[in-house]
């Protein structure tokens, strides 16, 4: 009897993929067919190697063939398995630079630093995408005045994928976006480092020039699932002059510093680095002290990316949702647009040495990387 090859597809119609739940015929995994007389041959090709997979659908497709063409269609032996290369982009492969914002303690205005970094840096022409890593307290919406936004969830090949919203040049994901604001998150370290996975993994985000990550204050969990997911370019830690925040900031900085992270530090940033009234934009009032980050920079050689005053605009812009930097032509906008342009500047010299990997943390916490 002599076959044909829609007699054999349609056979093979039947065989469904275990995992992706849908035909393998459909999924064009059906390569080389050759059809001599009763002999029928082909390859199953896979997108990656599961020797479970093939062994069970090699004999499920021998089964679905002998069902519908007869048994003397002679195919037992003459299925090979291939696999290739999945070439299907990571969620990060097209994000040239990822930066984390950090701060040894909390109301230091990190997050407001990162909202306005984040906008300066779109004020250049850049790509730039927020995620608002603070799964606890989670700000970002507030700050860009998002809080009712619901970002879009769809189903791609199996899997979920999340699109960011957009405000002021900005791509932004927040946990704040999926939960009321009024609501308090009681979650253990796992449930929150698994929210962070899916901000960053399920977000669709493209092509960025730069990703800049507002973590929580401290060090904990969600600092290592960063470092362990992707592979961070560099860290900003952002601290008050005073002595208490300094401490905390130098703790910051010796984790991503040490052995077991060795994610650059890009530098410090000093916010509420001095008062200046509105009605006397001249005068500066050092409440906190005057240029404790600036002499840690120097102490710790790192760069002093910017000091940022505190102006009632820039508490304002955090409150109505208005960043300072959307106004570059203010004082405060200003500020932030210089501070852009050193961090740019600073994440240029910072890739032309090894790229940062991400980090494995052993069970003994041995720090090994992996590519």
């Amino acid at each position: 009897m002599i076959y044909t090859a829609k007699q054999v597809f349609d056979a093979l119609k039947e065989v469904m993929h275990p995992e992706k739940k849908t035909d393998i015929v459909s999924l064009e995994m059906i390569h080389n067919l050759e059809i001599e007389g009763n002999k029928i041959s082909f390859a199953l090709v896979f997108s990656k190697e599961n020797t479970t997979n093939i062994a069970n659908l090699k004999k499920e497709c021998v089964a679905a063939i002998e069902k519908n063409l007869g048994s003397e269609a002679d195919v037992r032996g003459n299925i090979s398995a291939m696999t290739i290369k999945d070439e299907t982009p990571g969620p990060m492969d097209r994000v040239k630079n990822i930066i984390a914002i950090a701060s040894g303690k909390g109301g230091v205005g990190k997050s407001t630093i990162a909202s306005n970094l984040a906008v300066a840096l779109a004020n250049t022409g850049a790509k730039v995408g927020l995620v608002d890593a603070d799964i606890y307290g989670p700000s970002v919406p507030k700050m860009f005045q998002m809080e009712g936004e619901r970002p879009e969830v769809k189903k791609i090949n199996g899997s979920d994928v999340i699109f960011p919203v957009m405000k002021y040049g900005v791509k932004l994901l927040s946990m704040g976006f999926f939960v009321n604001p009024e609501d308090a998150l009681v979650w253990r370290g796992p449930m929150a480092t698994s929210a962070l996975n899916q901000l960053l993994l399920q977000g669709d985000w493209g092509e960025l020039d730069y990703l800049l990550i507002d973590l929580p204050p401290g060090t904990s969990d969600i600092h290592l699932t960063l470092v362990q997911s992707v592979a961070v370019t560099g860290a900003i830690v952002v601290s008050t002059p005073q002595d208490v925040a300094l401490a905390d900031a130098i703790k910051g900085i010796n984790m991503f510093r040490g052995e077991k992270i060795n994610v650059p530090v890009l530098g410090l940033v000093e916010n509420m680095a001095w008062f200046t009234p509105a009605e006397l934009p001249e005068n500066k009032y050092y409440i906190f002290g005057n240029g404790g980050c600036k002499a840690l920079a120097e102490k710790m050689n790192l760069k002093l990316l910017g000091q940022i005053p505190i102006v009632q605009s820039i508490r304002e812009g955090g409150d109505t949702g208005v960043p300072a930097a959307v106004n570059p032509d203010t004082i405060t906008g200003l500020a932030f647009a210089q501070m852009a342009q050193v961090v740019i500047n600073e994440i240029e010299r910072r890739n032309t040495q090894e790229p940062t990997q991400k980090v494995e943390i052993t069970a003994k916490h041995l720090g090994h990387k992996t590519r």
